[in-house]
């Protein structure tokens, strides 16, 4: 499990991000596959799920995660649903204790929130797509209507696929380009295919937040693409020729 400090310090908050180490599964799904989507026996992710929230001392009857879609939508959370009545939505918030927030991801970028003095959790799953259409600014929006501050919230960016496994083509960059000509500062000329870029993910993220107004903003690292045995990654999978891919979980919680 990977915390980051600015969480792990605060008192009342549980969170974790787990990779593929710990778990059950085998084959592709190796090991902690948490990720129903996928092709992985459901019972083996069950347990893997289990596993994870156990790591984190929280009970698993309080996760909830959602349908993501890569959107910009927010959930309130105010009980647990069943996984079958998963809504449709990239980000989650919640004022109940004992609620685990969980974003699965596998390259995309899971952001967990909290603002202690409100008591006010959020969970956002960031690929490059909802990062640009302001999945962030939506939860910190939420988060606000349940009475935190941006100045308050701490912010953790989790392992995602770092900017040197992350090579894009030119229409990509345009899109973030027109979006604002200060985004350039997040590509890299790709040294072997000229004409392509490598884009910075958890960058873009962390300044997303900061310009939300979110107080405190970390980044843990790890590379969900380039560290084969700590991490799932789909574009690693897609590369390879793989046919499916496990996800990684990360959860925050308000203790019961």
């Amino acid at each position: 499990m990977i915390q980051a400090q600015p969480l792990a310090e605060l008192a009342g908050i549980r969170h974790g991000f787990f990779g593929r180490r710990g778990g059950v599964s085998d084959g592709l799904y190796a090991s902690l596959n948490c990720g129903f989507g996928s092709g992985d026996d459901p019972a083996r992710v069950a347990e893997n799920r289990t596993r994870a929230l156990a790591a984190a001392g929280l009970d698993p009857a309080g996760l909830v995660t959602a349908y993501q879609t890569h959107s910009i939508l927010v959930a309130k959370v105010e009980r647990p649903w069943r996984r079958e009545d998963s809504p449709k939505v990239d980000a989650m918030v919640t004022a109940t204790r004992g609620i685990a927030l969980g974003i699965l991801t596998a390259d995309c970028a899971p952001v967990l929130f909290a603002d202690r003095q409100a008591s006010v959790a959020g969970a956002a799953h960031a690929g490059w797509r909802g990062a640009l259409d302001g999945v962030l600014e939506a939860t910190v929006a939420e988060m606000v209507r349940f009475g935190a501050e941006p100045a308050r919230i701490r912010a953790a960016v989790g392992p995602c696929i770092a900017q040197e496994s992350y090579e894009v083509g030119a229409e990509f960059r345009t899109r973030f380009l027109a979006a604002a000509p200060a985004n350039e500062r997040f590509f890299r000329p790709s040294v072997n295919r000229p004409g392509h870029f490598h884009f910075d993910l958890p960058g873009y993220v962390a300044d997303r937040l900061s310009r939300a107004g979110v107080g405190v903003v970390a980044a843990t690292g790890g590379d969900s693409c380039g560290q084969r045995d700590e991490f799932f990654s789909y574009r690693r999978s897609t590369l390879e020729g793989s046919k499916d891919y496990g996800r990684n979980l990360s959860i925050i919680a308000l203790e019961d």
